[in-house]
């Protein structure tokens, strides 16, 4: 049946999603304890029920002669969302469209642009089809790991707190789930810090919060599951994750 997959399936998937390109069935079965053509037929009926629908390359646009990369967060409104979804893509520039289950923002696109006048004209291009952008913000890097859930069974489960290479200098990002029950919860980010619960040199650069992308400011109440990428010169400390994750 299409979408019933197992422990086996799971383990291909995620290596797939680790590295396809330079991981071969051989390489898979050796990590799965199976055989070769055993992971090559799973391969071929996973695509086959559309579980594996493509095998694409991830391309940093902005290292080719200094492309720039857009998102745009867009709303269609009453209008067929598939359908401007699929025009949306035939826009020279745009590279991706999701579709998204809510009412405003339920499109995200991301293109490419040779200058901010090309940003301009895939902006206008987009509108012309009825589509209305929302918000928009110039793409920086982009992070992909696999499922944790279908790696390897004897790994210790994945910390919901995680560490990326400092921007500048010392500079430290974090990205963390906010706990329930947790000190912040509840709390704008300025009382938060008015509190002592966030030093004076971080700021909390993103949250993430029921599929939305929210900007934060002095006013934003910090909410139980916000998935919140916060920055600091000198580091996280533990208080401040504590802070977050009760941890």
């Amino acid at each position: 049946m299409p979408g019933g997959i197992d422990a086996i399936d799971e383990q291909i998937l995620y290596y797939l999603a680790q590295e396809a390109r330079h991981t071969s069935a051989p390489d898979i079965a050796e990590q799965v304890d199976v055989s070769a053509p055993t992971v090559r037929n799973r391969i071929r009926q996973l695509e086959e029920d559309g579980i594996i629908q493509g095998y694409h390359a991830h391309i940093d646009y902005e290292k080719v002669e200094g492309r720039l990369v857009n998102h745009y967060v867009c709303s269609t409104g009453d209008r067929d969302r598939e359908e401007l979804a699929r025009r949306a893509l035939e826009i020279s520039g745009v590279v991706n469209v999701r579709e998204i289950l809510s009412g405003r923002g339920d499109l995200r696109i991301k293109v490419v642009g040779t200058d901010t006048d090309d940003l301009t004209r895939i902006a206008q291009d987009l509108i012309s089809l009825g589509i209305e952008i929302d918000d928009e913000d110039l793409g920086y890097r982009e992070y992909f790991r696999p499922y944790a859930p279908f790696g390897p069974r004897d790994e210790e489960p994945i910390s919901p707190v995680s560490g990326v290479a400092g921007l500048t200098g010392d500079a430290n990002v974090v990205e963390l789930i906010v706990e329930e029950e947790t000190p912040i919860v509840g709390t704008t980010l300025q009382e938060a810090n008015e509190e002592g619960l966030l030093t004076s040199d971080l700021l909390v650069v993103r949250i993430n919060r029921n599929g939305e992308s929210i900007s934060p400011t002095g006013e934003t109440t910090i909410q139980a599951g916000d998935f919140v990428t916060v920055h600091s010169r000198s580091g996280i400390s533990e208080e401040t994750l504590s802070a977050f994750t009760g941890q």
